[in-house]
């Protein structure tokens, strides 16, 4: 099979189970799953990509949560919030020195988001239950991740050779040689 229908196929199917899975077993916010998932195919996919997007996509998560609950810290005003995002942003610019972390925008998913699971949930960062948006959207990420890979997996199975060559296929043969 074609190696982008294989992906097309994958992706597909697997789209289709994380919304299921994100309505009914893990409620997670469906578009962070998303988001992670393309931050896994943009840090280059594989077992790599899957640690390279998480530990990024955790890393924003952790500077959005920061940001956030400092702009709380800080009266929670517009321009309390845009310094503190700011100032996060900053954060996560000179977070790409680490070299698992180089990626900005792999750290901005996870930064975006924890701020938009605050909007989506209504949760801020202040809450101290399962439902806090920093551990919601850490969650969502790692199974964002985990369904690129998966779905690249799945893909290069669907495009693996279904007919095997011959044991004999490299053995030189007589036809059209001078032999007698």
């Amino acid at each position: 099979m074609d190696s982008r229908f294989a992906l097309t196929l994958s992706i597909g199917v697997l789209g289709g189970l994380a919304v299921a899975l994100t309505a009914t077993m893990i409620t997670v916010p469906i578009w962070v799953v998303f988001l992670a998932w393309a931050s896994f195919f943009f840090v280059g996919g594989g077992v790599a990509g899957w640690g390279r997007s998480v530990a990024s996509n955790l890393v924003g998560v952790v500077i959005a949560s920061a940001s956030l609950y400092a702009a709380h810290l800080m009266g929670g005003s517009l321009l309390a919030t845009a310094v503190a995002v700011g100032v996060g942003s900053a954060v996560m610019v000179q977070a790409s020195w680490v070299p698992l972390l180089s990626t900005t925008p792999a750290v901005v998913v996870g930064f975006a988001s924890t701020v938009s699971t605050v909007a989506g949930t209504g949760n801020d960062v202040t809450i101290t239950t399962i439902s806090h948006p920093g551990l919601v959207a850490a969650v969502a990420c790692a199974l964002g991740a985990s369904f690129g890979l998966l779905s690249e997996y799945a893909a290069t199975v669907m495009t693996k050779r279904t007919d095997r060559p011959s044991a004999h296929a490299d053995t030189p043969t007589t036809e059209g040689s001078s032999a007698s």
